[in-house]
């Protein structure tokens, strides 16, 4: 159950049909542009609709073809964590896809440099996820990025603590639970195409089941 103040993070990734090659499980969270739009219907008219964040991981092409139209026309906004490896790529974000986003009122995060688990690369090498996509990404938008998303969710207190000390403010993970305003790890559920409407439900008043956070907290805080 969540405590006063604190809020939900709802994570999505692709939708429609894919315009790549997906990544081995990626499918599980691609989502149809109809059960897409279901959600942030429920999102838009949700009682608690101010309690609720939305974000979106990689970069793909359809951030910007069907997600943040569609998240305007009902008043939301999102954050877009994205993958600079990826900019220009068939079925990702150009460059001048990011510039149209921030216009739109989006905001824009790093995901690293080439979807790399973060727990499992040397530290100079984290480094450069770190700090080469936040570059690129300021270099294009012309604002501050302040936020990292996780890839695939796994940290550890490593991870964490290279990511503060180039300088963001914020941690994005996907062990499910409610966020704290002001904390620096931000955990999110990530919704999953077989994500049913009571299990969204649930999960957009802050009744995820305690073990289910508690059993995410743990596997990705102790990845080693």
């Amino acid at each position: 159950m969540a405590r006063e103040g604190e809020y939900r993070i709802i994570n999505f990734h692709g939708i429609g049909e894919p315009r790549r090659e997906l990544e081995p499980g990626e499918a599980d969270y691609w989502l149809s542009r109809d059960r897409f739009l279901t959600i942030i219907d429920s999102i838009a008219s949700h009682p608690q609709r101010e309690s609720v964040s939305i974000t979106f991981d990689d970069g793909n092409a359809s951030d910007l073809l069907i997600a943040a139209p569609e998240l305007r026309r009902r008043g939301l906004r999102a954050e877009f964590f994205i993958l600079t490896g990826r900019i220009g790529h068939p079925g990702s974000l150009a460059s001048d896809d990011i510039e149209a986003l921030t216009a739109m009122g989006m905001r824009i995060g790093s995901h690293g440099v080439d979807h790399k688990d973060w727990t499992k690369i040397p530290t100079p090498a984290l480094r450069h996820e770190l700090e080469a996509s936040r570059t690129r990404l300021q270099e294009i938008c012309g604002v501050d990025v302040q936020s990292a998303s996780l890839p695939f969710g796994w940290y550890n207190s490593a991870v964490l603590l290279e990511i503060r000390r180039a300088g963001y403010i914020a941690a994005y993970s996907s062990s499910g639970g409610n966020a704290a305003p002001g904390s620096f790890l931000k955990p999110r559920t990530s919704i999953r195409f077989d994500t049913t409407d009571a299990t969204l439900a649930r999960i957009l008043t802050g009744q995820m089941p305690i073990w289910r956070s508690v059993r995410s907290e743990v596997r990705a805080r102790f990845r080693i």
